[in-house]
């Protein structure tokens, strides 16, 4: 099987606590990947783990078959690595243009892919000088997307994007990623919107208890709900 990221029985720990209990997961090139499960189940702690913030107490994180679970967490994102925190973590005090210009790592901002960002989150546009703290939720969630993909990425890792979100940022969002998609970026995305998981996930991967329990199409789960209530103890149907 060919893989962008790949995971081999990753332990990882926070202090005393043992979250990550061999994680086993294969992320397919050009392809969303939702990362699926209950709370508590390890799903964060593997993108933070991915992304270098928490390092891995044994196991081997590869990225087009180069190891780098040894690397920094800059490190890792000069590979082509854009990350989407849960909690946005937007420099509160920078303008929106500051926030991206810092995300730039290349070079200056691109003024095509800006257009292209403003067309599916036009807010950005309109308090483009505006501090990143006075934003709305909604908009800080717009800002933090955007930072990541403010230039091309090898991989996105994106925890949570639509939690708290109104449902028209979320149509935005998921315009958003369709579009990356059909770019042929490859991403880990951590989700609890049905909606949203059955629209954009083409594999996934279900966590629980620190473990991947089950990896397949996502089209197989959607059609498949006692499968869906044995792993997440929901049904997609009545969550939609």
């Amino acid at each position: 099987m060919t893989s962008t990221l790949q995971l081999d029985n990753v332990h990882t720990n926070i202090g005393r606590y043992h979250i990550l209990h061999g994680v086993d997961l294969h992320v397919p090139p050009g392809k969303v990947t939702m990362l699926l499960g209950r709370n508590g189940a390890g799903k964060t702690t593997t993108l933070r783990t991915v992304m270098g913030l928490w390092r891995c107490a044994s196991g081997q994180i590869t990225l087009d078959s180069r190891r780098i679970d040894t690397l920094t967490t800059p490190a890792i994102a000069s590979l082509g690595v854009g990350y989407v925190p849960e909690n946005m973590a937007v420099f509160s005090d920078l303008t929106i243009k500051e926030n991206l210009i810092l995300a730039a790592r290349s070079g200056p901002l691109d003024d095509d892919r800006l257009q292209w960002i403003f067309g599916f989150f036009p807010a950005l546009r309109k308090f483009w000088l505006s501090r990143a703290g006075s934003l709305s939720g909604g908009q800080k969630q717009m800002l933090a997307i955007a930072r990541a993909i403010v230039e091309p990425r090898k991989l996105l890792l994106i925890d949570e994007p639509t939690k708290g979100l109104a449902p028209a940022i979320v149509l935005a969002l998921v315009d958003c990623l369709r579009e990356i998609r059909r770019q042929g970026v490859t991403t880990l995305l951590v989700e609890q919107n049905v909606f949203v998981a059955k629209e954009i996930g083409d594999a996934v991967a279900v966590m629980d208890n620190g473990k991947i329990v089950h990896h397949g199409q996502m089209a197989e789960l959607v059609s498949d709900r006692p499968l869906q209530e044995r792993l997440l103890g929901l049904s997609f149907e009545v969550h939609t």
